[in-house]
């Protein structure tokens, strides 16, 4: 597995048009725009900074994993997301290896990305996701 870089840093928050002002207006970040993945019960706004990208995500169901995590903790960062070159052959590795995974196969992310998340129980608490993006 070769991965590339911190593809972006996923944030919990309540609401998302409130939270972008404050990447737009204070830090001077500009906003890629929203979009829904039904799937995953998110509303997530893309901020691209340097190589990476600051990810928002709000919840559109109440029984969505952001609602319960924000339920559970709080607003703040909900995962780390590091990009690889091949996502099928990274989870195959990682199989491989006994690591924990809470998605065996990808699914879709926003923009278009492969995803798949690690279970915090391998990666020392933090919830890591792997992507993939053409």
């Amino acid at each position: 597995m070769k991965v590339l870089k911190v593809d972006h840093v996923g944030i919990a928050v309540k609401n998302l048009e409130e939270s972008m002002k404050f990447y737009e207006e204070v830090l001077g970040l500009k906003s890629e725009g929203t979009e829904v993945v039904e799937e995953q019960k998110v509303k997530v706004a893309f901020f691209p900074v340097g190589d990476s990208e600051i990810e928002l995500l709000e919840s559109t169901s109440p029984d969505g994993p952001i609602a319960r995590f924000i339920e559970k903790n709080g607003e703040g960062i909900q995962h780390v997301a590091l990009r690889v070159d091949n996502i099928e052959g990274a989870l195959e590795e990682l199989k491989a290896q006994g690591i924990r995974l809470i998605d065996e196969k990808p699914r879709y992310g926003a923009g278009g990305a492969k995803i798949a998340f690690l279970h915090p129980k391998a990666t020392n608490g933090v919830l890591l996701e792997i992507s993939e993006r053409e």
